[in-house]
């Protein structure tokens, strides 16, 4: 055979080869809130080497991720506790795998700077915008339960973040029950003013949720794995290292940097992996949803999580 023949016939095979390994390799799917596991990976430099690869997506809220976790369009991606109850109870298919424990501070009931309203008492009557199936809905249930007062007391205008922002500035309603980083840029802006916080009303639990699908593939599984770990590891070096990362967390979701900051730092964010309490807490919340129409049936919680992933020692807790 010619020198260049040969040349091309091994210049071909190399091709071949190559396409293969690159069809071989996994791809993982990550639906994401605001930049938020996105911007901590980049700015620990913790998305070097990746064995796998990673398809974004972004979602100004919880609800339309679930969304997507439900027809399949995403592997996996972070959502708060309410909004996964709702999205399970509605025939979504997917399983917590990880949660990251917060103090809920920022999920909290806004009102203008200038409202009349004091308390929770004070919402009887009025108009509150959130998220149908949000953390900002769940918030704000509790928040009225807290008082005696019921869903039915009030009149809930379930708008997407950036329209409750507006309607609350332009008086069409008098609160708005959200979560960070928007409590951090109302209260910075002098946009809002908290007028009840979650702390002692939420469970402060995000989850890394993945689709049954997606679990089901052991290539896919043993990615979401490796990414958990990166992502827990990258958050501890968020918290060690808040200037930097504040800076890019910043670019990445358009907001002020004080703002961005703020609201990381008083959350106090750790990974963790799933125990009985974190299981309790979750039927806890599936039954006030249920108790308030939310769920129109019994929810076994327990059957909504995936065991068999793990936390890396050194890499569960805020620095």
């Amino acid at each position: 055979m010619p020198p260049f023949i040969r040349f091309l016939a091994l210049g071909a095979a190399l091709l071949v080869a190559g396409q293969a390994a690159a069809a071989d390799r996994v791809e993982l799917r990550i639906g994401d809130q605001k930049g938020n596991m996105r911007a901590q990976l980049e700015a620990a430099d913790a998305l070097r080497d990746l064995p796998y690869d990673i398809r974004w997506s972004e979602f100004p809220a919880a609800a339309p991720l679930a969304e997507a976790l439900n027809a399949g369009a995403v592997d996996a991606g972070i959502i708060g506790d309410a909004p996964l109850l709702f999205a399970l109870a509605a025939g979504a298919q997917v399983k917590a795998i990880a949660v990251d424990k917060s103090d809920g501070y920022g999920t909290a009931v806004l009102v203008a700077p200038d409202s009349p309203l004091k308390s929770a008492a004070d919402l009887k009557g009025k108009r509150i915008a959130t998220g149908r199936g949000s953390i900002g809905h769940f918030v704000a249930l509790k928040a009225l339960a807290s008082v005696g007062l019921s869903e039915k007391d009030v009149d809930f205008r379930f708008l997407g973040p950036v329209d409750a922002k507006m309607a609350l500035a332009n008086g069409s309603v008098d609160a708005w029950a959200t979560w960070e980083p928007y409590t951090a840029l109302s209260e910075l802006t002098k946009q809002g003013r908290v007028l009840v916080n979650g702390s002692q009303l939420t469970t402060g639990n995000s989850f890394l949720a993945a689709t049954d699908t997606a679990l089901a593939d052991q290539a896919k599984r043993a990615a979401l794995q490796d990414y958990l770990a990166r992502v827990a590891k990258a958050q501890v070096w968020a918290y060690a290292n808040l200037d930097s990362y504040s800076r890019s967390l910043a670019k990445i979701i358009g907001f002020p940097e004080d703002a961005a900051r703020l609201q990381f730092e008083r959350r106090k964010l750790h990974w963790e992996s799933l125990d009985a309490h974190t299981i309790d807490q979750q039927q806890e919340t599936a039954n006030f949803y249920q108790a308030h129409g939310l769920i129109n049936k019994p929810l076994d919680a327990k059957s909504t999580f995936a065991q068999g992933f793990s936390i890396p020692t050194g890499n569960t807790a805020a620095k």
